[in-house]
């Protein structure tokens, strides 16, 4: 299965490669593939973000993995638009909890973990798309705290 996967990404790269400077200018096809990928770098981030960043680790504590699945992700909301857009990775608990599951059936599976979460009282958290970048950014800000404390102490 690894040689399949192996050789269809290269497929996709060639075939993608050979697309852009067949139709564009060598020079109009670096800077289309330039852009093209930092666009979908951005959108991979925000799309990956709001699942685990400000999250607790639980680096050194003993913990199940059914605990360190559900404390460690969050389920970002907002319907049938956000899992089109998220590509089902709005589901990021149910995902971890279930790798092998089909991404379609993850919305199906949340309201069961999350049932199940609430009658064993484990947390689960769920949040909309914007609020969990906020929630990210806090965390991030917060994180850079010390280095800034140590900037300013230096005079920077």
């Amino acid at each position: 299965m690894r040689r399949l996967e192996g050789a269809l990404l290269t497929a996709h790269v060639a075939s993608y490669l050979t697309a852009v400077f067949l139709v564009f200018s060598p020079g109009l096809a670096v800077t289309f593939v330039a852009v093209h990928q930092a666009l979908w770098g951005i959108y991979m981030g925000c799309s990956f973000a709001p699942n685990h960043k400000g999250m607790p680790t639980m680096t050194g504590q003993p913990v199940d993995f059914l605990h360190r699945q559900v404390l460690t992700a969050r389920k970002v909301c907002g319907g049938k638009a956000i899992d089109f857009v998220l590509g089902g990775l709005n589901y990021q608990i149910e995902h971890h909890l279930f790798p092998n599951m089909p991404r379609p059936h993850l919305r199906r599976a949340q309201p069961i973990v999350d049932r199940f979460c609430r009658r064993h009282e484990i947390p689960y958290a769920e949040t909309g798309l914007l609020h969990s970048y906020r929630q990210v950014l806090g965390h991030l800000h917060q994180l850079g705290a010390p280095l800034r404390a140590a900037d300013h102490a230096r005079g920077l």
